[in-house]
């Protein structure tokens, strides 16, 4: 039996250009470094100017490079237009789009990760306009040049709380919360990536991975039960996303389109 191309190839992000969101972020930094071993160039995009910078130069350092780094809120107006404008005068194009950026539940937004009757209409709001707006605008922005390279990918960021709702046992005797508004931008998310995948097929793939709970520290009772309730007996890590984001961004995921990934160590699945 022959195939068209080694699985190697089909791997390869060599010549592409890549944006990740949130890029500086424990999970963000760690997916920019996969897609440069791929091969491709990374453009870090952070809150901070000199955090995105210098994960790009330390992916200069050990990866094909060069990588860039772009300071940008992403909650901002015209934003998306000021970021694609600047990938293409530098990079001349763009191939993949992470969209990782968001407010987690330990994000510390006033009235955003406290108990429910506490959640505020303004934190809400601004989880939705950085959860679920700012990666709309940049994949809309960024249609064109998606649409020119003949390798078009975008992955989105969801989370198993856009998948199931929150089982708030978890967070008793914690200091823990789980916003109302993180569940409902990720499952915003899922949504989205479906929607995006009819409507730019055929020439550009939407997929995204949904993480289960990733280890940071978190109050030991929390982790304790979060683990017996993981059929692999453990959270989750910054590498365990590494796999599916550099598959779905490929050529090897080339057939695969408008899917949510649930990378959680069977967590859904009871």
């Amino acid at each position: 039996m022959t195939v068209s191309r080694p699985l190697r190839d089909l791997m390869s992000l060599d010549g592409r250009t890549a944006v990740v969101t949130g890029g500086a972020g424990p999970l963000g930094s760690v997916l920019s470094s996969t897609l440069a071993e791929l091969g491709a160039r990374v453009v870090v995009i952070d809150l901070d100017e000199g955090a995105s910078q210098a994960t790009a130069d330390a992916l200069d350092e050990v990866l094909v490079g060069p990588h860039l780094g772009i300071g940008a809120n992403l909650m901002e107006a015209g934003v998306a237009s000021r970021i694609v404008d600047e990938v293409e005068r530098v990079a001349g194009g763009l191939d993949i789009i992470v969209n990782n950026a968001a407010f987690t539940g330990t994000s510390g937004v006033p009235g955003y990760a406290v108990p429910f009757d506490e959640q505020t209409d303004e934190a809400f709001l601004s989880a939705a306009q950085l959860n679920l707006l700012a990666p709309f605008s940049l994949v809309r922005t960024a249609l064109p040049l998606l649409r020119a390279s003949t390798h078009g990918s975008v992955v989105n960021v969801s989370s198993i709380y856009g998948l199931v709702g929150p089982n708030m046992r978890l967070y008793d005797g914690t200091s823990m919360g789980n916003p109302a508004a993180y569940g409902a931008t990720k499952g915003g998310i899922a949504q989205l990536t479906r929607y995006l995948a009819t409507v730019m097929a055929p020439g550009v793939r939407v997929n995204a991975i949904a993480p289960g709970g990733i280890a940071r520290g978190q109050d030991e009772q929390f982790v304790q039960r979060y683990e017996a309730l993981t059929p692999l007996g453990r959270m989750a890590t910054e590498d365990d996303m590494r796999g599916a984001v550099a598959w779905l961004a490929s050529d090897a995921a080339g057939y695969v389109t408008g899917q949510v990934i649930a990378i959680d160590g069977g967590w859904t699945a009871w």
